[in-house]
């Protein structure tokens, strides 16, 4: 019975041990070569401390709010990173726009997110992302004219190496990639 007794203590020991290591702050998924954690809901990732830190009493600035409600995105919480967003003071920059364009088109809202990438595109035409994710918009929309107008835009600005260029290529050779 000692022995049964032993074994039953190391998998409890065990699984609360996984159940640590699974419990902290989740990476953002994705190609975009973000690092930034994700926290569980009512928290944000502040990267000058590197925790997660309660969001109304974070002292944290509008690119670190944006970086996050952009790593929320990315891992499917697009309520919640519309909700970050809202929280930026400075709602007219070109980051806020196209993340707040990816998250509404994400939640099947495409045109009110074409309509965010545009005024983002308006304020930096040389934003090779928001160009990539006005693009996938257009595949959704089976405007492949204009997706591919995007495609050639992104080729002048960062050529066919890059990221954006690459993920708007397959997106356009096989929409279901998106």
């Amino acid at each position: 019975m000692t022995i049964m007794t032993v074994r039953i203590a190391s998998l409890i020991l065990g699984g609360c041990l996984a159940a640590s290591v699974f419990s902290g702050p989740v990476f953002a998924a994705g190609n975009d070569n973000s690092t930034m954690p994700t926290c569980k809901k009512g928290d944000i990732y502040d990267q000058k401390t590197k925790k997660c830190v309660k969001q109304q009493s974070a002292n944290v600035s509008d690119e670190n709010r944006t970086d996050y409600a952009y790593s929320l995105a990315k891992t499917g919480r697009y309520e919640e990173a519309l909700a970050m967003l809202d929280t930026v003071k400075d709602q007219n920059t070109a980051e806020v726009l196209n993340y707040r364009g990816y998250a509404t088109r994400k939640l099947g809202r495409t045109d009110e997110g074409i309509s965010y990438y545009l005024k983002s595109v308006k304020m930096d035409p040389q934003y090779a992302k928001v160009r990539e994710y006005l693009g996938e918009a257009y595949v959704i929309k089976g405007q492949l004219d204009l997706a591919k107008d995007q495609l050639s835009t992104i080729k002048t600005i960062c050529g066919t190496a890059c990221e954006e260029y690459q993920d708007l290529n397959a997106a356009i050779i096989d929409p279901s990639k998106i």
